[in-house]
């Protein structure tokens, strides 16, 4: 039985531009503060400084809007050329809505990767260019696995890797961190089986380990604050391949489709 976990900022990352070496860059961070990765602890980053590195940017001007972009725009009172790349980032609509108040509305998507988020993830917050919008990166699964091999490589110890983004939920307010990309950590943890604190088995308690993490780690990634990247120290996991779409629920299961 674990009974502390720590988190640690790796502090001095700076802004990230396309193209940068985020491994190294992260590594040189952490040696300068004397932070060392040790056997079994977890990076958890954010997806923004990822799709930065990626240079997953798109530049509004270089949107011609469709039929479908300037309808679904006229609906919900967004820029035309936003809604023409949430909708290539996306395999359909499932929702399109302005409320009362609002200026703006909003669009509820499943991305092509297969999470349901609002406006496919599209973003515009904390980022130095103008008139552009930031993508998630095109395989967040192969990009935690690339900085989980680096920092293995570095450090000679094994490593978990998660990257988060920012997600609303059903039936509950405000926004929390979620993995949308898994190196090693496990999506979930199986406890079918096991007993709870009176002895009775469970039948069907699975953790989701890997968003435990991610909206643990938003207590330290403040959206101001350019601390994009943790290290979680004591956390007790059993290495597995994984990916952050094993937590998207089945569409046969989805209770909201």
């Amino acid at each position: 039985m674990q009974n502390s976990v720590t988190i640690q900022t790796i502090d001095g990352i700076g802004d990230i531009q396309p193209g940068d070496d985020l491994a190294q860059i992260l590594i040189s961070a952490m040696d300068k503060t004397e932070l060392y990765i040790e056997d079994g602890d977890i990076l958890v980053i954010a997806q923004k400084v990822v799709s930065k590195a990626e240079d997953r940017y798109v530049a509004l001007k270089d949107i011609i809007p469709s039929t479908e972009a300037l309808a679904l725009a006229n609906k919900v009172n967004k820029d035309p050329r936003k809604i023409e790349v949430i909708l290539a980032e996306s395999k359909g609509v499932l929702r399109a809505v302005i409320h009362a108040g609002q200026s703006e509305g909003i669009v509820i998507t499943e991305h092509n990767l297969g999470f349901v988020c609002a406006n496919a993830a599209v973003d515009e917050s904390n980022i130095d260019q103008k008139d552009t919008l930031l993508l998630l990166p095109v395989d967040p699964d192969a990009s935690a696995r690339a900085l989980r091999d680096r920092l293995e490589e570095a450090y000679g110890v094994r490593v978990g890797v998660v990257i988060t983004d920012t997600f609303g939920r059903p039936w509950r307010m405000g926004l929390v961190n979620v993995a949308i990309g898994l190196a090693g950590v496990p999506a979930k943890v199986d406890l079918a089986g096991e007993k709870d604190a009176f002895g009775r088995p469970l039948a069907v308690t699975a953790p989701a380990l890997a968003d435990e993490l991610a909206a643990a780690s938003g207590l330290l990634m403040a959206k101001d604050g350019k601390k994009p990247a943790l290290i979680f120290k004591g956390v007790n996991w059993q290495s597995e391949v994984s990916s952050a779409l094993d937590l998207v629920r089945p569409l046969k299961e989805d209770l909201f489709r």
